[in-house]
């Protein structure tokens, strides 16, 4: 389909010059003499770019680039003008024109014009694209009450430009909320910086992290900007940052307070605009009571806490973010789309995933990998995680145990297990509630082979969601 270009114009010899011009390019031309008639043919279909004369018989050609941008912001508009002048063509610029061309015409003019205005059109149609499918990558997946909540906060804490202390344990998917910050911020055009604090040496971090000057050290043969001069109006995510030795934690709080720093040999104060967001699988209260972390450093970076909460307080979420690891997987390779039976999915839920949703998404891609079938069944399990489960293959479903006794006691396990996982594996909290004595439940479990799957499973060390 041939790219459509609207022209308007009140001089008849000039729409059939430009008519021609454009058709024997390929473009179709439509034609409109007056700004009524033009945005009325923006009404019934939208052309790819539009030429617009400034001096209209009745409403003029700025008081309908006015009304174009109002209604298609995106809509690339020419202004081609007799009468132009330097504040003619600076106010249609600033009211949003892409280009202004005067008269006479040149021809060659107006088409490198019109070509490059369809060619910028792309790329930000193209990047509109790649910033939506970047957004929905960075979504929070899942319906837990936990998530919606973690969800509803990032959305309260994004806008604003505090510093904000993300932590959780590993895998739980911190660095997936740090950028759902930053894609809900307003800097979400300008860059986001990660720098992991665990995997930089740290005689090299502050480098990494300020730059250095050419000489600053053996092997530094240029000037080079560090990541904070980088990140400049956007946001600086600082993965694992209670791995950061307490020299660069005085530096990053210098910066907190002034935005200022200096390159590694520098002498000479940058000052820039940046949003931190920091992240830590430590707890930065025992970190402080031994002396490896500052605590003035922990307060200014603790603006806005937000916990990411473990997969094993989320196990309704599972089916949702299995969903959303085959399709990804389904995209990346050239196995196609698989599918997990529903009896599989009670199974997965009644594990703790001590590496959380990453453990998750790296036995998905197993699964996947490795069962030849389109549909991955109970029977596609791996034997090492029935055995996690303390779960036999043979009796998965009690109708086919081969004896009564066995029946039972698959029965009495399912049961069992439920109610501990309920009552946080408190064993006389669950013997209470379910009528038993505590004796009675501990020789049960032992006959039954009951025990948490993950050993921060067990009350006392599983924590619970935290928000402020």
């Amino acid at each position: 389909m041939a790219l459509k270009v609207l022209v308007v114009d009140d001089e008849p010899n000039i729409l059939r010059s430009l008519k021609g011009v454009l058709e024997d390019e390929g473009y179709e031309a439509v034609l409109a003499a007056t700004g009524e008639a033009a945005l009325e043919e923006l009404r019934k279909e939208l052309p790819d770019v539009v030429l617009l004369d400034i001096w209209l018989p009745g409403m003029d050609g700025l008081e309908v680039l006015r009304q174009i941008k109002e209604i298609y912001p995106s809509l690339p508009v020419i202004i081609i003008s007799g009468h132009g002048t330097i504040e003619t063509a600076v106010r249609a610029t600033r009211m949003g024109a892409f280009d202004f061309v005067e008269k006479p015409l040149s021809l060659e003019r107006v088409l490198v014009s019109v070509q490059n205005a369809l060619q910028v059109s792309r790329l930000e149609s193209d990047n509109l694209i790649w910033r939506q499918k970047a957004e929905k990558r960075y979504q929070i997946t899942g319906q837990s009450p936990a998530i919606v909540r973690l969800r509803e906060f990032i959305e309260r804490a994004a806008p604003s430009n505090a510093t904000v202390l993300i932590t959780g344990e590993n895998g739980t998917g911190k660095e997936l909320a740090a950028r759902a910050i930053h894609f809900l911020s307003a800097r979400r055009e300008r860059p986001l910086i990660e720098v992991n604090c665990a995997a930089i040496p740290e005689e090299l971090i502050e480098s990494e992290l300020f730059g250095h000057e050419k000489g600053a050290f053996t092997g530094a043969q240029e000037r080079r900007r560090g990541k904070f001069d980088l990140a400049d109006g956007g946001t600086l995510f600082l993965d694992e940052i209670g791995d950061m030795s307490l020299k660069t934690q005085a530096k990053i709080l210098r910066i907190l307070q002034e935005q200022s720093f200096e390159r590694v040999g520098g002498s000479r104060t940058i000052r820039v605009d940046v949003r931190i967001v920091a992240a830590t699988n430590k707890d930065l209260a025992e970190e402080i009571q031994a002396g490896r972390f500052r605590q003035d450093l922990y307060f200014r970076l603790n603006v806005i806490p937000i916990h990411v909460p473990p997969l094993r307080e989320r196990l309704e979420d599972i089916p949702l973010l299995v969903e959303d690891f085959l399709d990804q997987l389904s995209r990346e390779s050239s196995m196609g789309r698989k599918v997990i039976a529903p009896e599989v999915y009670p199974l997965l839920s009644r594990y703790a995933w001590p590496g959380n949703v990453r453990e998750l998404k790296n036995f998905v891609e197993r699964l996947v990998i490795m069962t030849p079938s389109r549909t991955i069944t109970l029977k596609d399990l791996p034997g090492d995680f029935l055995h996690r489960l303390g779960h036999d293959e043979s009796t998965t479903d009690p109708y086919g145990c081969p004896t009564f006794r066995e029946a039972r006691a698959h029965f009495e396990r399912e049961y069992l297990w439920r109610k501990l996982r309920e009552f946080d594996w408190n064993v006389s909290l669950t013997a209470q509630n379910i009528g038993l004595e505590r004796t009675h439940l501990h020789r049960k479990m032992k006959t039954l082979g009951l025990r948490p799957a993950s050993e921060k499973e067990k009350i006392g060390e599983n924590r619970s969601v935290r928000f402020p």
